[in-house]
């Protein structure tokens, strides 16, 4: 027989795994393990949609509850106006301020426009009694059509305008 050769090792520098590289290979899978694992994936897919169905409820009955409150506060209100109703004096008010009534002998007036008691600076002073302006008003508004639409200036010096 042939003798052979005896060789010699030399150690080879191998790069240092992580971690859970080593934990998974020094990982041992027993039967028991192997069962309670196996029992708690089912355990997954038996509730799994019974979970789903659960969490949808839930944020259902939450929506509805939000709904329920509104609708609470809301009936509060109409509450508090139905009661407000009932008094004749509200009722009287909001009859004059709403509809204009006024009560048989009652004089009304209803102002339009600006409300100040200052007239406009060059304006025509307030009197007790009733005048009446003579305006040629046709003259007016074919003078302000022409105006606008033949002349080169800015609206803001324009005659008569805000600016």
């Amino acid at each position: 027989m042939a003798k052979r050769e005896r060789t010699t090792r030399v150690p080879v520098a191998m790069p240092e795994e992580s971690r859970p590289a080593a934990w998974l290979r020094n990982f041992r899978l027993s039967g028991f393990a192997l069962s309670l694992l196996l029992l708690i994936v089912a355990a997954l897919v038996v509730l799994a949609p019974s979970l789903r169905t659960l969490v949808a409820q839930r944020q259902q009955i939450a929506a509805l509850q939000s709904q329920v409150d509104d609708a609470k506060t809301a009936v509060t209100n109409l509450t508090g106006e139905v009661d407000r109703w009932k008094d004749p004096a509200y009722v009287e008010s909001q009859a004059r301020n709403r509809l204009y009534y006024v009560f048989p002998g009652d004089v009304s007036y209803l102002v339009t426009g600006e409300a100040s008691g200052t007239p406009k600076p060059g304006g025509q002073p307030i009197s007790a009694r009733i005048q009446t302006t003579q305006v040629d008003w046709m003259r007016t508004l074919l003078s302000s059509v022409y105006t606008a639409g033949l002349t080169q200036s800015p609206p803001a010096q324009l005659p008569g305008s805000g600016g």
